[in-house]
């Protein structure tokens, strides 16, 4: 009876032994330098975010005057000119939360320039991606870029090139 077991054991443990999964390495800081587009579209957004943060920059230290104004003027001002003062400088600074949220936040112009420049981009990494996989019966890719727990992984198993070669960009 324990040969029996023993038996079915072993049968159990070779057999899913030979069941091996296959798995593949990405770079994809790699394969993003070596699109062009992607490089031309950071840019854009670069350019785009310094002129936005140069606008906020302006704003900030115009606050910052009228500020300073505020405190060395206040001795000499009724309390109706103080209200109307500090009215102003709240407003202003409102004005200038808005518009950091318009351009920097969550929903602003910056992420939505970048969803319409990098996302297709990104979409088309995945479809090549996908495909070899499909291909060569990968499981499982994964991006050595991102994945910090990966400590060693073999060259022979990293389809960066591949996938560059899929969207045209032979290296």
């Amino acid at each position: 009876m324990k040969k029996i077991i023993l038996f079915f054991g072993l049968m159990l443990a070779f057999s899913a032994g030979t069941y091996a999964q296959k798995f593949a390495l990405i770079d994809m800081e790699y394969i993003l330098k070596n699109i062009s587009s992607y490089e031309t579209a950071n840019e854009q957004l670069d350019a785009m975010s310094k002129k936005w943060q140069a606008e906020l920059d302006k704003s900030r230290q115009e606050i910052q005057n009228m500020y300073k104004n505020y405190q060395s003027e206040s001795v000499y001002l009724s309390a109706d000119q103080k209200k109307k003062r500090e009215g102003q400088i709240v407003e202003k600074e409102k004005a200038l939360q808005e518009l950091n949220r318009k351009y920097f936040g969550p929903e602003g112009e910056l992420f939505k320039k970048r969803e319409a420049l990098i996302k297709p981009i990104q979409d088309e990494i995945y479809n090549a991606v996908k495909e070899i996989s499909n291909a060569k019966g990968y499981q499982m890719v994964v991006d050595r870029a991102s994945a910090t727990s990966v400590i060693f992984a073999s060259p022979k198993i990293d389809i960066s090139n591949e996938v560059l070669s899929r969207l045209g960009y032979s290296k």
